[in-house]
């Protein structure tokens, strides 16, 4: 009997819950989970991975003329190309730096030159068979995670062709890393203009995406870099372009996020190396720090410049130049109108602002053991040399990804005019103070292209309306002092697009998992047109098929 009437309560008990529940949701009094259909205000919740593409039975297959796998396979095979199907080589992509979204493609293949693309993408439109690029796979958002179909690895083409000093222009494949590239440059007393912050990326996923780092407040994206590509198309036709040859490609293809083409090869500007002198403001206000930054920028007063923090407490205004010159300008001129303060000084204020609040040491030791693990190293003998750095890929790169990194890097991040810079930053700085507690803000100016037209940087991690400059900035959590779930990792990000939304921004990434902000953020007009050339372009939509569209 007991048992009876425990089981009886415990009905009732549900039925109570339930109808309270359904009673708060209709009345709008229930907090609504974030990553909810509700989430996604004005659109129907989508899927974070899409579904599996399935190939069609070969008998069904013949048939209809399209998504036959096998014979996919057997006519690369004749081809001389080989599709790895084994479920070694497939599972090394299963997910991408961001370590939130998985998928496996049916095969990969690694091609060997241009031709090898060609034949692939032309066999892949026959079969309706998709295609997903991967290059070194840094995206967060699944951009480049194959959820079946055929995964192509540009990381086995990563030759430099040529480099020519009297134009001062180095020709590379588009699989080659970026350090490869720097580590070719240097041996010639030559450097790359602007790359991205992770060296580990490759050259055509950057062209397709942007590129920002703290060079990009002096040369813009690293994008705007190439002077000349060979693309491969969708259909598999093999392009040169230029702005001015066969333009239209060329523009669609830079920061095309990978729907019109693959960059094959790839024609950048160089310049001479020259070793890096580094200052270092610092920060307790958030609003000073980005207010410096952009006198810096808009003023064109350094050659290297960016924001890195932790939290909004300890925040660093990097200043880097490429002479000395350069520098003793900068400390004449614009270091007194700047707020931040030396590292003694610093250290001082935040010494005292902690002993008046004892119940935040545990705050201040993080800080302190933040900054005793990354100061040295980036600060090895290995790379400085008299006070210079003279390998910005070891900083920029290893370094950096080495202390804000995690396996799951989650990072969103927001784009904006000067004018609304300020904003976008204090509004995210808040939803990761409601999220996490240890974060890291990074923050960067990006000169754009003079000459570029109206569309060049209609989709891409340039605000719209940026005038001279754009501003960005990464909300980055610390992932590895802390268990977080996947749906909270995905409500913080869903939290940081709506602010993009609702100030009318754009975003560094915008594909893979959050395709359900493209419409909103770009709008009909915009996602439509280009939606129409991707068809074009691209009849079976086999080329990078999850990413955007």
């Amino acid at each position: 009997m007991r048992a009876v009437a425990a089981l009886c309560l415990g009905i009732n008990l549900l039925e109570y819950i339930f109808k309270v529940t359904n009673e708060e949701i209709k009345s709008g009094t229930m907090h609504l989970d974030n990553v909810a259909p509700d989430s996604l205000e004005g659109i129907p919740r989508q899927c974070i991975n899409p579904p599996r593409w399935h190939p069609k039975s070969t008998d069904d297959a013949k048939k209809a003329g399209q998504d036959d796998w096998r014979a996919f396979v057997e006519e690369l095979e004749e081809a001389g190309l080989t599709i790895d199907e084994s479920h070694a080589a497939c599972a090394i992509f299963v997910t991408d730096a961001g370590g939130l979204s998985y998928g496996m493609p049916h095969g990969v293949l690694r091609p060997q030159c241009v031709e090898d693309i060609s034949k692939v993408l032309k066999a892949a439109q026959r079969h309706h068979v998709p295609v997903t690029v991967r290059g070194g796979g840094l995206g967060t958002e699944g951009e480049a995670v194959a959820f079946g179909g055929l995964l192509l690895d540009m990381s086995s083409m990563q030759r430099v062709i040529d480099i020519d000093k009297t134009k001062m222009t180095a020709r590379v494949e588009g699989g080659i890393f970026w350090h490869e590239l720097a580590e070719v440059l240097r041996r010639e007393g030559l450097d790359y203009l602007s790359a991205p912050l992770n060296f580990t990326s490759t050259v055509g996923g950057v062209l397709g995406v942007g590129g920002v780092d703290i060079n990009s407040p002096k040369y813009g994206l690293s994008a705007d870099q190439a002077i000349a590509l060979k693309v491969v198309t969708p259909t598999g036709d093999v392009v040169e372009c230029t702005s001015t040859e066969n333009s239209d490609l060329f523009e669609r293809v830079i920061l095309g996020y990978g729907q019109f083409g693959v960059i094959a090869e790839a024609t950048l500007k160089i310049r001479n190396f020259t070793p890096m002198k580094m200052r270092y403001l610092y920060y307790s206000n958030l609003r000073s720090a980005i207010e410096d930054l952009r006198t810096i920028v808009e003023s064109e007063a350094s050659d290297y410049s960016g924001i890195l923090t932790i939290m909004d407490r300890a925040i660093t205004l990097l200043v880097g130049f490429d002479s000395k010159e350069r520098e003793k300008e900068f400390i004449a001129k614009t270091e007194p109108k700047l707020r931040g303060h030396g590292e003694v000084g610093f250290g001082l204020r935040m010494a005292v602002y902690y002993a008046f609040r004892p119940w935040k040491l545990g705050e201040s030791f993080y800080l302190l053991k933040r900054r005793l693990t990354l100061f040295p190293d980036l600060q090895r003998r290995e790379f400085m040399d008299k006070g210079e750095v003279v390998d910005r890929s070891v900083i920029f790169s290893r370094a950096v990804w080495r202390h804000w990194g995690s396996k799951k890097m989650t990072i969103p991040d927001l784009s904006a005019p000067e004018d609304k810079f300020i904003e976008a930053v204090e509004r995210g700085n808040a939803v990761c103070r409601k999220y996490f507690k240890y974060y890291t803000l990074y923050c960067v100016g990006i000169k754009k292209k003079p000459e570029a037209n109206d569309e060049h940087y209609e989709m891409s991690c340039v605000s719209k309306d940026a005038v001279n400059f754009a501003y960005g900035c990464e909300f980055e959590p610390s992932c590895n002092d802390g268990k977080y779930s996947r749906d909270q990792l995905q409500s913080f990000k869903n939290e940081i697009y709506d602010i993009g939304v609702d100030m009318n921004l754009s975003c560094y990434r915008f594909g893979g998992m959050m395709k359900g902000y493209i419409r909103r953020l770009f709008g009909d007009e915009v996602v439509d047109r280009q939606l129409k050339m991707k068809r074009e372009a691209d009849p079976a939509m086999i080329l990078n098929p999850n990413t955007v569209f």
